[in-house]
Formats: structure tokens, sequence, C-alpha cells
């Protein structure tokens, strides 16, 4: 009984042992699990949405050797009557307003300031649309009528199968995908844990066997259209989209501090949502977006890209908000009229008649409850018009 005691107690201190070494060897996927899991708790959230490295793996965007940008001021600005109440029913973290190239009003809240980095959340796909608008320019992609599978023959055999570029970028695939963010058996929180624990979303997006409809046929907002563009640009170039965002888009406009894109395990970026900057330099992105694509005497995106995005191009219901290329235009939109969303509270608001680029950051964790989108263009356009 003394030698079993003795041999029971070595097993307990080998599988203890064991424990800890694995407990170390995973410390950083436990980490970045746990991260996840909490990332949009009450007590969090906002501190999260600044500290986005700390959840996942990243890659960095440099400022680069250019100059940044100035954003001049113009005359001071008074929000028109209820903004308060808005941004406190919206969490708003940051605003800030641009008329005519000049900086109205910007201020910081919930304990954040101008020099945090703000995740993205899907205002990143409009990004996404401005590099495939040059890399066409250029002669990269022949056409968005190319199917998917020319530049991303991993899609081939999946529901992407028979897609055009096109289809994708009106969110119109067809594809079968699950985008529940208050579900965690949802294929959206699915793929979050694929990122958090180092998982490929290459292999992750070539899972999708199943269309729901036909491609170009109907509209349906699907995240993971937005990972198949990646593959497209990446497949085309031989290059990252992290590389080519720096280069293509980033430098020209300058950042105020380097940001950063968050990454899969094979140092793929998270295209449809993980770009991390600052609002001011959203705001440099937005002002691009609204001359036309031109910026500090050079044109970044091409303009008639630019007009070719921002239509509402994609087959979505009658009356309901509409699409471009990862683009929105209200469903009662004046000419000029579109913005980038992004979830809990993200947005980049542009009026181009009124000459008005408005950046909007949040972590609203009730972005969902009915009329909180419709209070939040309605701000938006008090705004503009209060100019």
């Amino acid at each position: 009984m003394r030698i079993f005691g003795k041999w029971l107690g070595r097993v307990l201190l080998a599988l203890v042992l064991a424990a800890v070494v694995v407990g170390l060897w995973k410390r950083e996927e436990i980490q970045r699990l746990w991260a996840v899991n909490t990332l949009f708790d009450e007590g969090r959230i906002v501190q999260n949405f600044s500290h986005m490295d700390a959840a996942f793996l990243t890659a960095p965007l440099a400022r680069g050797p250019a100059a940044i940008s100035p954003l001049p001021h113009g005359a001071s600005y008074d929000l028109p009557e209820g903004a308060e109440t808005w941004m406190d029913e919206r969490a708003v973290t940051s605003l800030l307003v641009m008329q005519d190239g000049a900086l109205r009003y910007e201020e910081y809240f919930l304990g954040t300031g101008p020099d945090d980095l703000r995740i993205s959340w899907s205002v990143a796909k409009s990004y996404l649309s401005a590099l495939l608008g040059v890399l066409l320019d250029e002669g990269a992609i022949a056409s968005i009528d190319d199917p998917v599978t020319k530049y991303a023959p991993l899609l081939k055999g999946t529901a992407y199968d028979g897609a055009s570029i096109r289809n994708v970028l009106n969110m119109a695939s067809g594809v079968t995908f699950d985008e529940d963010y208050l579900d965690n058996n949802s294929d959206i929180k699915r793929m979050g844990r694929v990122v958090a624990l180092g998982g490929t979303l290459d292999d992750f997006t070539a899972s999708f066997t199943e269309r729901f409809a036909n491609p170009g046929e109907t509209w349906q907002y699907v995240s993971i259209d937005t990972h198949v563009i990646g593959m497209v640009i990446r497949g085309a170039t031989g290059r990252s989209v992290t590389d080519l965002m720096a280069e293509k888009i980033i430098a020209p406009l300058g950042l105020e501090r380097d940001g950063n894109y968050i990454t899969d395990g094979a140092g793929v970026a998270f295209v449809l949502g993980g770009l991390n900057f600052t609002t001011r330099d959203f705001a440099r992105f937005g002002q691009m977006i609204l001359q036309d694509g031109e910026y500090g005497g050079a044109q970044v995106v091409p303009a008639d890209w630019i007009a070719a995005s921002t239509a509402p191009s994609a087959p979505t219901a009658p009356g309901k908000t509409r699409y471009g290329f990862f683009w929105w235009i209200p469903a009662d939109a004046h000419e000029g009229e579109f913005f980038g969303r992004g979830v809990y509270g993200q947005y980049i608001y542009i009026d181009r008649t009124a000459g008005v680029m408005i950046v909007a950051t949040g972590a609203d964790r009730r972005f969902r409850d009915e009329g909180a989108f419709e209070q939040n263009l309605e701000m938006f356009r008090r705004i503009a018009q209060s100019l």
C-alpha cells in the first residue's frame, strides 16, 4: 500500500507538472481566448476597443516616411440640441466633424483620448474596397466580373465557386453564414475564436459549402465575403493585404501614430474588421473618400472607383438601407450621402453635397436595439445640416 501511495503521488505530481507546462505553453492562446470572450463585457468594452492587441495577433501599419498631413482647424462649432443625450445613449467614445476640409469639432469620451487606437470593425471593409479600386486601376485584377476562384483557387468546390468579385463586393454571394453577434455558436463568433486561437481564416472560409441563393440574386450581409476579397487581392498580387494597404492607402494619408491590423495565425489580415487607427486617422481616410479619392495633391484612389463603390448597386430589398461595394447608402439618401459602418457604433459618414465628413466611434452594447441605427443617422444629418 505504501509503494502504491508513493507511485500515486508521483503520478499526481507528474500530472500537475504537465498541466503547468501545458498552461505556460498555451498561456498566450488562453489569454487571447479569455480576452475575446470578455471583449464586449460592460465593464471592459471601452478599454478593450482601444487595446485590441491584447485579444488578437496584430501586424503593424507604420506611419511611413511621409510627414503627417495636417487637419486644419475651422470655426468652432456647437453640436445641435440633443447631441449629449445621443452620445450617452449610444456610448460614443469619440466624435470628429470636418466641413470643407477643416476640422469643426473633435471630442473624446468615456475616458478615451486622441492617441487611442480604435477598432474599426466593419469600417475596415470600406478601406478594403478602396484598395481593390487601386489594384483594378493598376491592372493587377482584370475585372470585378471575374470569378473569385480565378484569384483564390482554394475556393473551388466551396460555396463561393461561381461567385464573381462583384457579387462578393455587393454582399450578394448567396453563401450561408450566420452573422448573429449575440449567439456564441454563430459563424461570426466561431470566426472570432479562430482568429483568437491562431487558426487560419483561409481554411475557415473554404469550409463553407452551402448557399441560400445563387450568386448575385439576393443581398445578405455576410462578413466572410470580405475575407474572400482579401484572398482575391493576395492571389492577384502575391503580396499581403497589410503591405498593400500600408503602401497604397495609408502612406499617402499619413498617420498620427502607427496603427495595426488584427491577423490570424498565418499573419493574414482580418480585413473584414481588424484595422486599428486613431480617430483623426479614420478622418483622413474619410476626407480622401469625400474628395473623390484625392488627398494632399495626389490621386490616392481612382475617382471613378469612388463613384462606383458608393453607388447603391447591390440587390437590397426595396425601402431598406442600400449597399454598394462595402459602403452603405441610406434608403432615402440625398445626392452624395453614404457611410462606412461597424458594429458597436463605428461610422465614417459622408455628405458630399454639404462637404461634411463625420467620424464616430463607440462602445454601444445596444447597437442592435430597434431605432439605434436610425438615431445615429438622424444625428449625423442634423450635424451636417447645422454647420
